[in-house]
C-alpha cells in the first residue's frame, strides 16, 4: 500500500506571521497565493529581497514593533500603537522615549523577573523531589 503525502499548505497570513513580516506590504503574489512548507523553509533560508528589506525597513506586525520596543502586545495597545510601524518610527519613538514607553519597559522588565524566579522555584522543586520509579 502506496501513501500518498500532499504537500502541507498555510495562508499567506500565517506564513506571513512565521517570517515576521507584515502582510499588506508584501508583493501581491505572495498575498493572493497559498504557501507550501517547503516554499517557507526556501524563503527563511534564502530571503528575497522584498523579504530581506521588509525584515529590516517594515513596516512590522505589532509583535515585531512591540519585541522592538521592549514592551509587550499589550503594552503597545496601552500606548495607543495601534499601526504597524517603520523601523525608522520605531527608532523614533525609541528616541523619544515618551512616558508610556518608559513606564511598559519597566513593567515588562518586573514581568521577566517574575518569570525567572519562577521559573527557578520551579527548577529547586523539581531538585528536591524524588523521581518517581516506574
Amino acid at each position: 500500500m502506496k501513501s500518498h503525502q500532499t504537500a502541507q499548505t498555510m495562508k499567506p497570513a500565517t506564513a506571513a506571521k512565521k517570517l515576521g513580516v507584515y502582510l499588506e506590504a508584501t508583493p501581491a503574489e505572495f498575498q493572493e497565493g497559498v504557501v507550501s512548507r517547503a516554499e517557507l523553509n526556501a524563503l527563511q533560508a534564502d530571503p528575497p529581497e522584498w523579504l530581506r528589506d521588509l525584515r529590516r525597513d517594515g513596516p512590522h506586525p505589532r509583535p515585531v514593533v512591540a519585541a522592538k520596543l521592549g514592551i509587550s502586545n499589550s503594552g503597545l495597545a496601552r500606548g495607543g500603537i495601534t499601526e504597524p510601524l517603520t523601523t525608522e518610527q520605531i527608532e523614533a519613538l525609541k528616541a523619544e522615549n515618551p512616558e508610556w514607553l518608559q513606564k511598559e519597559r519597566a513593567t515588562q522588565a518586573e514581568v521577566r523577573k517574575e518569570a525567572a524566579r519562577i521559573r527557578e522555584r520551579n527548577a529547586e522543586r523539581d531538585e528536591e523531589s524524588p523521581r518517581p520509579r516506574s
